[in-house]
């Protein structure tokens, strides 16, 4: 998979019947399914059953159970209501009899209103100036460790852009935050609905969030000794933005605790339009080395 169409074409679902969606899975490079790609598949689910014009503006969901990559998604979504101004539902995505995944996510009709945002970083360096991650794989690649390396190798319909390289073989604490642009790979003629925009962007933030979480504990902890899995996942839209030019994932770690890491991000354009924000708690369980 390596451009929005074929992202796309993952996204959308066949109806089954008029509440009731299957999906198709494709592996980023991780052994169980992509909880970006479960979490757009819902929103795609949901966004099937409304029929009043309305727009996602916040999504809620937990990770219940690892996705199988060889089995396919059925996603069930629930009606819990349409009022005057608000329609909220409910997604239940299921392998088999196993439930994987649940999302309530609510609808907002148009409408104008105040306007504030926090802004952006002042001093971010421009991705011009920075290194993709395939950059990184064709000059590094040699000194990476094999499963960064396999990780990296994967093609995507988005390329990264962080704004700090991060040496893997340097045992040295972090600051407990990254800025990373991303760029997503779209034909010059390809026309996007917003909800198609916002499925591809609840997609990209679960990329790089949990990992952020990871920084503060650089010294000792890695891919290779700790067990991570995104356990919860929330989202806000606040508004639209142009699909082909660079977004900027802004993201902190208030917390690590208990095996646990909390982690929030802040997605916006290249001109500081602040688009989303995002939440997300982790597992970061330490393993424990074997007698």
């Amino acid at each position: 998979m390596n451009t929005v169409s074929e992202l796309l074409k993952i996204l959308r679902l066949d109806k089954l019947s008029e509440h009731s969606f299957k999906g198709i899975n494709e592996t980023v490079g991780t052994p169980t399914v992509f909880g970006g790609q479960v979490l757009a598949q819902s929103i795609n689910a949901a966004y099937n059953t409304i029929t009043n014009g309305r727009v996602l503006h916040s999504l809620h969901s937990y990770f219940l159970e690892a996705g199988d990559l060889n089995q396919p998604i059925t996603f069930d979504v629930s009606v819990m209501r349409d009022g005057g101004s608000f329609s909220t539902r409910r997604v239940t995505a299921k392998q088999g009899e196993k439930v994987i995944f649940i999302l309530a996510a609510s609808f907002h009709k148009v409408e104008e209103g105040y306007e504030h945002q926090v802004e952006i970083k002042s001093d971010i360096k421009q991705p011009e100036e920075l290194l993709s991650w395939n950059d990184m794989l064709n000059q590094f690649g040699d000194f990476l460790p094999e499963p960064v390396k396999v990780f990296l190798k994967i093609p995507r319909p988005i390329s990264f852009k962080p704004t700090k390289i991060v040496n893997p073989l340097e045992k040295k604490d972090l600051p407990p935050y990254s800025d990373v642009w991303f760029k997503f790979k779209c034909a010059n003629d390809e026309k996007l609905s917003l909800a198609e925009k916002q499925q591809m962007l609840t997609y990209v933030s679960d990329y790089n969030i949990l990992t952020t979480a990871l920084n503060i504990h650089a010294s000792k902890a890695h891919f290779g000794n700790t067990q991570m899995a995104s356990l919860d996942h929330s989202m806000w839209f606040f508004r639209d933005f142009d699909i082909d030019d660079w977004l900027l994932f802004s993201i902190d770690v208030p917390s690590t605790h208990a095996g646990r890491g909390f982690s929030r991000g802040n997605i916006y354009t290249r001109d500081g339009k602040l688009v989303a924000s995002v939440t997300q708690e982790g597992l970061m369980r330490p393993m424990k080395k074997r007698d």
